[in-house]
């Protein structure tokens, strides 16, 4: 039986955490003196009070914490996150529809980067500072974070780790999970200043440069400009954010071993070297696509693909060019990226780069196995062979993916869209990508989708964060069952 009690206990926890980087957000407001502070601070009391209630009046819950209600916690706190933090751009007028507003708010929380907004520069710093606050809360997981804190409340939290982080495989820091999330966050944190420190040195304010920050290493995409990241006409701060884009997409266990010195695990990593083999692949067929037909230098063909295909691959749809003004070819690959998404273990969402592995190796392995049907032959990843279990669950992953995929076009278009701004829209945001192709590419944004068509989006961006089966159980009548 499903313990309802813990659920409304978890909740009522991570929205006071949700309540207080709301009141930071208002202290961002109070510094810049502008309009958005009573609604900043409505909002972070209204959060923090309904937080403190659910958490206060199920004190005396039981600590056991199952598989289910694991599965329901993580896929209701994005949908709750999403319905408190929409308040405050819905409160003062930023977004005046609270269909919009939910729509920019989960496309933060879950890192998406897919906008409404057409007005970037006139939204007062403190509800930018919260907008970007989401997608660098979503980056690691507001799950995650809980982790190192919930089991000084009794309550374990592995099975929120494994709800939360449900790909082919999974590499813990430490034995204990609390230890792991605080390596995890330790690791983003220093990533994070890093790259402010960085992009100030190129010329960025200290506002724009922490918000571009965050927003980087969530591979979120969210800009404090219009234009994105092509506002600002610096070669310099362009490979900076391509570099924390890049490892913001690597696996975040690799960066915990670079830390540690040990590169050999870093760079013998299959995973890895597959992922910096994409881009690399990639990077130079669309720089000799664009410096033939573009007749650009080639060191502005070369830093506007390498942007491009990182931003892409990793999922944060930042933008330095409208990429569709590109040929149709280089239009089709750079769509074809979108699929790809980052590593397992990192901040990315799509496929993720040791699924595409996975499915490549056991499909040539089936000549094998035609030649030698009676031969036992695994498929292997980083010298072990992988369980069939795992290969299985992948090829239902990727399945799946692909038949969401397909219906979100068929039920885009029934709503006016045409076939390549439906397909665009699904895969920016079942991926988790922002910008997608057609109207909805990188020089225009979602305003204009339908209001159903918005929230069969949401639900597309909150199924891609947690890849697929996480949300799609609870809709099996067998995941209800006693």
């Amino acid at each position: 039986m499903i313990n309802y009690k813990i659920i409304f206990r978890v909740l009522g926890f991570l929205l006071l955490i949700e309540g207080f980087f709301l009141l930071v957000s208002f202290g961002v407001s109070l510094l810049y003196n502008e309009n958005d502070k009573l609604p900043l601070m409505f909002s972070a009391a209204l959060t923090l009070i309904i937080g403190g209630l659910s958490h206060y009046f199920t004190r005396d819950v039981s600590k056991n914490l199952n598989k289910r209600e694991g599965y329901i916690i993580v896929s209701l706190v994005w949908v709750v996150f999403s319905l408190f933090g929409a308040l405050p751009f819905y409160i003062g007028g930023a977004i005046p529809s609270y269909t919009d507003a939910f729509f920019e708010t989960i496309s933060g929380f879950t890192t998406t980067g897919a906008s409404i907004l057409n007005n970037i520069e006139e939204i007062p710093h403190g509800l930018l500072f919260w907008r970007s606050i989401t997608q660098w809360l979503g980056g690691m997981g507001m799950i995650v974070m809980s982790l190192a804190i919930l089991p000084l409340l009794g309550i374990g939290g592995m099975q929120l780790y494994v709800a939360e982080v449900p790909g082919p495989t999974k590499d813990k820091l430490h034995p204990r999970v609390r230890e792991t999330a605080k390596r995890l966050w330790g690791i983003y944190i220093v990533f994070t200043g890093a790259q402010t420190v960085l992009l100030l040195f190129g010329g960025m304010n200290l506002f724009d440069a922490i918000n571009h920050s965050l927003t980087t290493m969530a591979t979120g995409g969210y800009s404090t400009k219009q234009a994105s990241v092509a506002f600002y006409d610096s070669a310099y701060i362009q490979y900076v954010i391509t570099f924390f884009m890049f490892v913001a997409g690597t696996n975040f266990t690799l960066a915990y071993f670079a830390f540690k010195g040990k590169f050999g695990k870093v760079f013998g990593n299959e995973e890895f070297r597959y992922y910096f083999g994409f881009v690399v692949a990639f990077t130079l067929i669309i720089a000799v696509g664009l410096a033939l037909n573009n007749n650009e230098p080639l060191e502005k063909s070369f830093r506007d693909s390498l942007f491009q295909v990182v931003s892409m691959m990793t999922t944060t749809g930042f933008a330095t060019v409208d990429y569709l003004n590109w040929t149709p070819f280089l239009v089709v690959l750079i769509f074809g990226v979108m699929f790809f998404g980052g590593s397992a273990g990192s901040t990315g969402g799509g496929i993720k780069i040791v699924r595409i592995v996975l499915l490549l190796k056991n499909s040539l392995l089936e000549f094998k196995r035609l030649i030698h049907p009676n031969a036992v032959i695994p498929v292997r990843l980083n010298h072990k062979a992988v369980k069939p279990s795992i290969v299985t669950n992948v090829l239902a992953f990727i399945v799946f993916y692909i038949l969401i995929f397909v219906v979100g076009t068929v039920l885009m278009s029934a709503m006016g869209l045409e076939l390549d701004s439906a397909m665009g829209s699904v895969i920016a945001t079942l991926g988790n990508i922002g910008p997608g192709i057609g109207s909805v590419g990188p020089s225009s944004n979602f305003a204009h989708i339908p209001t159903m068509g918005k929230w069969l989006l949401s639900f597309f961006m909150l199924v891609g964060r947690l890849e697929l089966f996480t949300v799609l159980v609870l809709f099996t009548p067998a995941f209800w069952k006693k």
